[in-house]
């Protein structure tokens, strides 16, 4: 085969297939083009050698949903999630999580496996219950229930001791320097003296009524807070009767249906008793004799240092073993069964009461049967509606008309958003795949039929569509009234406190100020930062005083309703033997910050070295979504 190659090499041929591939280097410039690329799975998410291709992204994906639903407890749409971009943010940390991991595993951070193999035996669900001892067979069912695999679960473990391991030495490492601790000692023990007095609405006017014109660029300004959002007009097409109108249900389907179910609507005799099984037949029928002899089944059972299992009302179908089944419903009354070869050992059974059979009468499940009869004719009668409709419509026929011919009805819903609120307000009750289904189609659609599940198929037609907008004027006028009002009162307040104080810091007395405006002259000394004087001060105080050097002037917003403008009087720093005990209190806690701010710069920095990278638009693929969000649905 070698030499083979090598005359082909040396041939006129393979000099003329070197032409051939120089010539198109020339004009692809050397463009390299991978005829695989497109053959395996293509990675939503990467990370150096990690990855997240679409099948495990959408798994991904629909367990956040599932955590979602639980929360809120309700359903919950994956176009809702997109709508919130949670899948975005989602892969956003998730890109950071495999960013850092691949470097970390680059980096030496690699647990072995028996380190592996220990967390995994630490979980009690894989340990049997009667041996106390490691069940492979308990192990592997529980993966499957979780819809893992071996591999799977050893990587989380993997991936969870590499964080706890670098986050370990971070922290051990992060010692903070004892200067913060005095800094912030410091500041929360400083004393401050000032003066200042409060400026209120009255003194600084009031704003009058707006104009529209005011009002419509007011509109304008906050126009993502006022936006209504897409509003649709529906019809939909249901298949089941009308509310009060129940299938009626004859004399004789009633007596047949009882008489198919009669033995499984009937209760059979139920025994209950005692079994008490032995590893042989002498010890068993030594049991059996002292059970006769008048002993409890609990004596009997821990003489012979055996355990007694325990049957109460049960049926013979219930029993397990056909052997004690046998032995329990074999004896005419209660008393005691002679040694039966069960599965186990040998069975003894002690019949301690009986409770004969009880037929089934038609009145006693009548309402029963009405029900199920009148629950199977309604889903056949609405199976056959939607057959007929389709029909009806692949003919030709309107809508209307399809549903009038198969009895259906037509319910109209009126401006329902995507989230299913009215314009007044409420919350239509319909089922979520309804309001998914509508969103799917332009105006004049009209979908097939959807099964909701539980028997209900609906289809919907979109009727009108109003796009996004903000709501005519007319509609919002007083509430954007008073909003515009309450600017404008701020603004006049801000604009009177800060003038005041620029009078301040152009050297005027603070005492001539304050009375120029009518105000009261607030001083005081020794004043520090804690809850309960910033509750007898207000916020906006001790902001001012606080934030601020030696002789300046401040303004600040106090409340909802007046500004605080005052100076600085006098700064007192607290003495040493009072920094230095808060100062050593705190400084695990600011080395607790420090470290989780190095970690969170370690895994950008992970990300940023393995650079790690997600594809929103294959990741839309993976939910059945196009590639590109698709632009708001306007007028057609």
């Amino acid at each position: 085969m070698i030499s083979s190659f090598r005359d082909f090499a040396k041939s006129k041929w393979a000099m003329a297939l070197l032409v051939v591939l120089a010539l198109s280097l020339l004009i692809t410039g050397g463009t390299q083009m991978d005829v695989f690329a497109s053959l395996g799975p293509r990675h939503v998410i990467s990370a150096g050698d990690r990855s997240v291709d679409q099948a495990q992204f959408r798994s991904d994906f629909d367990r956040v949903r599932g955590n979602i639903e639980e929360q809120q407890g309700r359903p919950v749409t994956a176009q809702e999630l997109i709508d919130q971009n949670v899948h975005v943010r989602y892969l956003e940390s998730q890109t950071q999580r495999l960013g850092f991991l691949a470097w970390a595993w680059k980096a030496g951070i690699r647990p072995g496996q028996d380190v592996i193999a220990k967390q995994i035996r630490q979980i009690p669900a894989f340990f049997s219950e009667v041996t106390g001892k490691f069940d492979e067979q308990r192990y592997a069912q529980a993966l499957a229930q979780a819809n893992l695999t071996p591999a799977q679960l050893e990587q989380e473990f993997r991936d969870e001791y590499m964080q706890r391991h670098y986050a370990a030495a971070l922290f051990a490492g992060a010692r903070t320097p004892r200067v913060y601790g005095a800094l912030v000692a410091t500041q929360a023990l400083e004393q401050r003296d000032g003066r200042w007095f409060r400026v209120t609405q009255d003194m600084a006017g009031r704003a009058g009524a707006p104009t529209d014109a005011q009002l419509t660029a007011f509109l304008n300004e906050n126009g993502d807070q006022l936006r209504r959002p897409e509003q649709r007009t529906l019809s939909v097409v249901v298949f089941g009767n009308a509310p009060g109108q129940p299938v009626e249900v004859t004399e004789a389907q009633v007596q047949e249906r009882f008489e198919f179910r009669k033995d499984a609507l009937s209760l059979p005799e139920r025994r209950s008793f005692v079994v008490i099984t032995a590893p042989n037949q002498q010890q068993a029928q030594s049991v059996a004799q002292a059970l006769r002899g008048g002993q409890t089944p609990d004596a009997a059972a821990q003489a012979a240092g055996l355990q007694p299992t325990r049957y109460d009302e049960t049926p013979r179908s219930a029993v397990p073993d056909p052997a004690v089944a046998g032995a329990a419903f074999g004896l005419p009354a209660a008393g005691v069964s002679a040694p039966v070869q069960a599965r186990v050992g040998f069975a003894v059974v002690a019949v301690t009461g009986i409770l004969p059979a009880e037929p089934a009468t038609l009145e006693g499940v009548r309402e029963a049967i009405v029900q199920e009869l009148r629950g199977e004719a309604e889903r056949k009668l609405v199976f056959d509606r939607v057959q007929r409709f389709e029909t009806l419509r692949g003919q030709g026929r309107t809508l209307e008309q399809a549903a009038a011919e198969v009895g259906a009805r037509i319910l109209p819903v009126a401006d329902v958003s995507r989230e299913g609120r009215t314009a007044a307000g409420g919350q239509v009750n319909s089922p979520p795949a309804v309001l998914e289904t509508a969103w799917s189609l332009q105006r004049g659609g009209v979908s097939d039929v959807v099964d909701a599940g539980n028997g209900q198929y609906f289809a919907v037609r979109v009727d009108a569509v109003k796009p996004a907008a903000l709501p005519p004027l007319d509609e919002v006028r007083a509430d954007l009234t008073r909003a515009w009002v309450q600017r404008e009162n701020n603004r006049l307040l801000r604009a009177k406190a800060d003038e005041l104080a620029g009078r301040l810091r152009a050297g005027e007395d603070i005492v001539a100020v304050a009375r120029s405006v009518g105000a009261e002259l607030v001083v005081r000394t020794g004043v520090q930062q804690d809850e309960e004087t910033q509750t007898a001060l207000g916020a906006g105080v001790l902001s001012g005083l606080f934030g601020q050097g030696k002789g300046q002037a401040f303004a600040e917003v106090n409340s909802e309703t007046d500004f605080v403008v005052g100076v600085t009087d006098a700064i007192r720093a607290p003495a040493v033997a009072l920094v230095a005990p808060i100062a050593e209190r705190v400084r695990p806690r600011i080395g607790q910050d420090l470290a989780n701010g190095l970690g969170d710069l370690a895994i950008a920095a992970g990300q940023s070295r393995m650079k790690a990278e997600f594809d929103v638009g294959l990741a839309r693929e993976a939910l059945g979504l196009p590639r590109e969000a698709p632009a708001t649905t306007g007028p057609q």
